[in-house]
Order: structure tokens, then sequence, then C-alpha cells
């Protein structure tokens, strides 16, 4: 069996105000650093074997301070970069919503048609992220591995391996340095905790953000 532990990066300053983030490499904010680290002290007494992060550092941030508890080196995989939001990317959500209207509505209604100008789509994602977790699947038996990565990634993997199709996308919810525990065995994924963030010091965040 291998358990993966999937974390999303602390919190920027463009979540909280709203900005397209994308492959923008945003530092965490001081309120990211603080969610990092409390992160990090949920897991301390969890046996990990290894670290994986996106190579962007909101990610590989949050990925290091938990690492460090275990002595891991973090290991970088571009294929957990984040959603390519091409021309949206450092725009504010409702200047977004402003200048591409269909394709803004469209994203919030259907994002699996939505094909980001100069960006990528969800079935983008979707192919590397899952190609990633094969791999992680087969190659680390019997091992615990943590991985970070982005809201976007982090959806539409559970979307995936769950069969829900990326179209349910909007139907989870990835909270800033929130812990996910998944597991496979004998072919089959399944999906123990999701969204869990009691180690922030709430159960509940009842935060929405209008960027990714």
């Amino acid at each position: 069996m291998v358990r993966i532990i999937l974390i999303r990066h602390g919190e920027t300053t463009w979540n909280t105000e709203g900005r397209y983030q994308g492959q923008e490499d945003t530092p965490l904010s001081e309120k990211g650093i603080r969610q990092g680290m409390a992160c990090a002290e949920g897991l301390k007494d969890i046996h990990i074997d290894r670290a994986i992060s996106s190579p962007l550092s909101r990610s590989y941030e949050t990925c290091r301070m938990a690492a460090e508890k275990h002595g891991l080196v973090v290991e970088k995989d571009e294929r957990l970069t984040e959603i390519s939001h091409g021309l949206w990317e450092g725009i504010h959500a409702d200047e977004i919503e402003a200048r591409y209207p269909e394709s803004f509505y469209l994203w919030h209604t259907h994002p699996e048609k939505v094909q980001m100008p100069e960006g990528e789509c969800l079935e983008d994602v979707r192919k590397r992220v899952r190609a990633a977790f094969d791999e992680y699947a087969e190659k680390y038996d019997g091992e615990t591995v943590l991985v970070a990565a982005h809201d976007a990634v982090n959806k539409v993997i559970i979307c995936d391996l769950f069969g829900m199709g990326i179209g349910r996308f909007w139907q989870i919810k990835q909270d800033n340095a929130c812990i996910n525990v998944l597991e496979y065995d004998k072919g089959i994924w399944r999906l123990v905790t999701m969204n869990s963030t009691p180690h922030l010091g709430y159960l509940i965040s009842g935060m929405e953000q209008k960027g990714l």
C-alpha cells in the first residue's frame, strides 16, 4: 500500500486579494508561513518516508517546513505545478469577470469546458497530475509520501482518482494548508481524509477564495 498525504500550500497575499495566481511564483504571506508551520506541527508525529512538491515556492516552502521535521529533502515534480491561467494570471477575479464574462461564467459552471486564454484546461492538469500519482503508486509501495501542491491540482486529482469527473471540480474544497490522506492498494484508491484543518485551529474555515 502507498499512503499519500496531500497538502495545499499556505496562504499568499494573492489568495486574500482574489488574484488568479496560476503558475506565477507568489510567496507565502506571513499568515501562510504560520499555516505552513502549523501543518508541519500537525504532521510531525506521522511517519513520512519522502516529500514531493510543486516547484512553485508557495508549495515548496509549505512542504519544506513539514519535511524538515522528518529529516527529509523535498523533491520537486513539475507535474504538480498549478494550472496555468494564461492571461488571467495576476488579475483580480472581478476584473476577469468584466473582461471575459462568458469564459468566467463557464469556468464557474462547467469548468471542464474552459480553455484558459494562452493557458491550460483542466484536462491538461488532470493528465500530468494523474501520471505523477500513478508513478507514485507504482514506485513507492509500502511508503508514506508527503505531496504538496495547489488548489486546482488537488481538486482535479481527487475528482479523477475517485471517478467524479473534473466537471465536479467546484464540489471539492481545499483550504490553505489543508491535509488530505489518500491510499492506494491493489489497484484501488481510497479517500481517507479530505480538507482537514483542525491543525490550523478550526474545523470549518468559512473562507471562500476568489482566485486560484
